[in-house]
């Protein structure tokens, strides 16, 4: 018998963006889940939320949910191309700087997909959980930190980048917006510390020094 046909994956909608579904996108502006650096998304489906997540990396790309914005204690859930090519949903949780994987998985419905030298992935997991110090309730509102990274024989290693983006605010997940969030390389003139900077250079060599 023949095995039967494989879905392709859905490719991911835009379009929905702040409107059925929050986005994040980190990189050049006016990206999309194809071309940005980083994407994610979330959106309330029954008991559960579904996240789509993609990044231009031939290894694994995470969101953390955290407390307090820093690297520790942070509940993981990571897409990982292994080295049959498959894309597989992790569990890790953070312990001081280093990446530890938890066998217990929330993780269901999970598809996932590496082309273009992209890891892209799409997966549900319980907005309610029973009290567990790695799983977090996403009822609650989290700090979201945005990672990705190579891979080495499915193993995940460090960050792409030494400072991941992580959300200005807190996260709820029944609010829908659209955040874009500009990678370094677009972030240069766009500050408004930048700005202010510019300006006062631009007065002191006007008037001189004294």
């Amino acid at each position: 018998p023949t095995a039967p046909p494989v879905d392709p994956f859905a490719k991911i909608r835009v379009d929905d963006c702040g409107r059925t579904k929050g986005c994040f996108r980190y990189g050049k502006p006016g990206c999309n889940a194809e071309t940005c650096d980083y994407f994610l998304s979330y959106r309330r489906i029954g008991a559960d939320v579904e996240f789509e997540l993609s990044a231009d990396t031939d290894g694994w790309v995470a969101v953390g949910f955290s407390s307090d914005k820093k690297m520790g204690g942070d509940d993981v859930m990571a897409c990982v191309h292994d080295d049959n090519g498959r894309v597989r949903i992790h569990h890790f949780y953070n312990v001081g700087q280093w990446a530890k994987e938890i066998q217990r998985n929330p993780a269901r419905d999970e598809e996932g997909v590496f082309e273009n030298n992209r890891v892209t992935c799409r997966f549900k997991r319980p907005v309610y959980v029973p009290r567990e110090e790695t799983i977090v309730d996403l009822h609650l509102s989290w700090y979201y930190l945005f990672a990705w990274g190579p891979a080495i024989q499915g193993s995940i290693t460090r960050h792409d980048i030494d400072s991941p983006p992580v959300s200005e605010r807190v996260v709820s997940i029944y609010k829908y917006e659209d955040i874009f969030m500009p990678s370094a390389a677009y972030q240069t003139f766009s500050s408004p510390f930048c700005l202010l900077l510019i300006v006062a250079l631009t007065f002191y060599l006007l008037m001189g020094t004294p």
